[in-house]
């Protein structure tokens, strides 16, 4: 069986929503240190609606691919929609990540909650601080690489 689905390989040599949004209702970016990979998610907002969703990442082909599929997966929904993706969600839409690259569809979905969260700051709206804790990535790193 190949170490990537066919659907992974597809959104990193052709992702989706590659780019900036100037002046994006919400921005949220993360990184690992350890892996190397950094996700900035630009979200535009009308109504409670993610009208639009572009990303910039660096990093290797499973983060590309998560951060295309995890943008696919909002645009167009509410933004509460968009706050309960979860990284196995994209992982799955992906038929897949090997284990040893679960941590990028984890970054997809804390980029994606970071830039919620900046949209709800700016905008003085009220919301769950829990939904927003950060997992902690030194853990899931040594977890999937047996540390």
């Amino acid at each position: 069986m190949a170490l990537y689905s066919e659907k992974v390989m597809d959104h990193f040599m052709h992702p989706r929503n590659v780019g900036t949004i100037d002046g994006a209702d919400g921005v949220g970016e993360v990184g690992n240190a350890k892996c190397g990979d950094i996700m900035k998610i630009y979200l535009k907002i009308e109504n409670d609606i993610i009208e639009d969703v572009k990303f910039e990442t660096f990093g290797c082909g499973s983060a590309i691919a998560s951060s295309s599929m995890a943008t696919e997966m909002i645009k167009g929904k509410s933004i509460h929609e968009a706050l309960e993706l979860t990284n196995k969600a994209v992982a799955e839409a992906l038929d897949g990540l090997p284990a040893h690259k679960m941590h990028c569809s984890v970054l997809a979905e804390e980029a994606i909650k970071n830039a919620l969260k900046d949209y709800f700051d700016k905008n003085n709206i009220p919301y769950d601080h829990e939904k927003f804790e950060e997992m902690d990535h030194e853990q899931l790193h040594a977890q999937v690489h047996g540390e």
